[in-house]
């Protein structure tokens, strides 16, 4: 087996490969970062790998292995973590020249519980500056590349490990959601992305972004998200906003019949531009869901128009607080970042919390409407990939930092904490990836992975692999 195969092999196949001693995580950690190494140059999704940590990880689960310890599902699995998110003693910068050279004391909780369950850590992945738009691209580390199509959008501020994900640089990849940034670069890369109830997986440090910013995995299959999402969730003290409960053993009940769920497609919300390409994808994967047995009604709801202002409110709020960076660092931050901070600053506090109280309205409204439908199904974002170097398609309308009216369907189930995943659906003419968005009631993160992987035996995925993770 080459490199190249052993960077695309799944969690759970791994875990049964090192059961029998057919592979050691040893093998497997150097056979993934040489793939990391000969294809990089072509994607950088990487900021940093970290070989050092991910051998005396990999030697300490091989030892586990040999020993016969009762070893848990991911030992000796390799996972990469995104920028944003710290790792004790690792350089973590945000994509941004203004923390260059940071090196946090503390890891955030999912990463240790991650390291707790003998995870292989390769490194971290990139992000834009401070995760602010859905655009592969930083001032800091450049342009990740679409591993289908050089130079194209790997999209949002987990671009690096939706990239990582495609090009085979291993089966388990750390995301972040505040406005669509596990689902969007799910749907460009063509994996699978899983941004679960918020408060699931614990978040530290705390956003700025209200109640809007979720973790989850990213993975090639729906049985590896599940896993990851296990070893990640559950209570803690440091999140006073995380949920109690403890996580389902989400990988053993995902074999589920759809028969008898009630399924809603909404093709744009009432109101969102989707282009043509991508909504063929879409109704032909929503299609399938009929074919499992399950009712699908098209609806459209009357709380998505209400989207957009609130969207765009709340995006200009987030980052505010960077303001005090501008003074001294502004010509060498994103441009597009920089006109975001100024344009929320005159936002007064009546302003936000009168808009505050529209949006809990606004979620309330989703709950109620979900009341009535087990699943909603939509585009996962409304563009197939485009350049990079763009902040918004040629032929969509041009702003200097509002990038959301393409991404209509991503941040109001951030807003309103639902579970959403985005599953591969399809390619477009063009072969650039498309993801159907399959979002659940709110807690019921099983039931999304469940009609994740009832459309992943039915549309199988996993074994599609861009052009540029294969030896040549």
């Amino acid at each position: 087996m080459g490199d190249d195969d052993v960077g695309f092999l799944p969690a759970t196949g791994l875990a049964t490969l090192f059961r029998q001693k057919a592979l050691s995580p040893v093998e497997v950690a150097r056979a993934v970062l040489r793939h990391i190494e000969r294809v990089e140059p072509q994607v950088n999704a990487m900021t940093l790998t970290t070989p050092e940590i991910a051998m005396a990880q990999a030697r300490a689960a091989e030892a586990a292995f040999m020993r016969g310890d009762d070893a848990g599902p991911l030992l000796g699995v390799p996972v990469t973590i995104k920028d944003l998110h710290p790792v004790a003693g690792v350089r973590t910068e945000y994509g941004s020249f203004t923390m260059q050279g940071h090196v946090p004391a503390e890891s955030t909780p999912c990463v240790t519980r991650l390291e707790a369950s003998g995870t292989v850590m390769l490194g971290k992945t990139t992000a834009p500056e401070f995760g602010w738009k859905g655009v592969s691209q930083s001032p800091l580390t450049g342009i990740t590349h679409n591993p289908w199509k050089h130079g194209y959008n790997a999209g949002a501020s987990s671009a690096g490990a939706g990239a990582a994900s495609a090009a085979g640089y291993g089966p388990l990849h750390l995301g972040s959601d505040g406005a669509g940034s596990i689902r969007m670069p799910s749907h460009f890369c063509g994996i699978y992305g899983l941004k679960p109830s918020f408060g699931r997986v614990p978040l530290w440090p705390m956003s700025n972004n209200d109640t809007a910013t979720h973790i989850g995995p990213m993975a090639r299959t729906v049985a590896d998200a599940a896993l990851m999402l296990h070893a990640m969730a559950g209570p803690h003290p440091w999140d006073y906003l995380s949920l109690e409960a403890q996580p389902a053993d989400y990988a053993a009940q995902l074999d589920v019949d759809l028969r008898g769920k009630r399924i809603a497609f909404s093709p744009d919300l009432g109101h969102a531009r989707v282009d043509a390409d991508v909504a063929a994808v879409v109704a032909d994967a929503v299609r399938c869901f009929e074919a499992l047995g399950a009712s699908v009604e098209q609806v459209t709801p009357a709380w998505g128009p209400l989207g957009p202002e609130l969207g765009e409110f709340f995006w200009r709020t987030v980052y505010v607080g960077r303001s005090g960076l501008l003074d001294a660092w502004a010509a060498k931050m994103d441009p597009g970042f920089v006109a975001l901070i100024r344009s929320g600053l005159p936002i007064t506090a009546r302003e936000f919390m009168l808009m505050r109280t529209r949006k809990f309205d606004y979620c309330r409204a989703i709950h109620a409407f979900f009341e009535d439908w087990d699943f909603l199904l939509t585009p996962a974002v409304s563009v197939a990939a485009f350049p990079a170097g763009r902040l918004q398609p040629e032929n969509w309308p041009q702003h200097e930092w509002n990038w959301l009216p393409w991404a209509q369907f991503s941040y109001p189930f951030d807003m309103s904490g639902n579970p959403a995943a985005s599953v591969p659906a399809g390619f477009t003419p063009a072969g650039l990836p498309v993801g159907l968005q399959i979002v659940g009631r709110r807690f019921d993160d099983l039931g999304v992975l469940q009609a994740s992987a009832a459309f992943e035996r039915v549309r199988p995925w996993a074994d599609k692999r861009p052009a540029v993770a294969v030896a040549g």
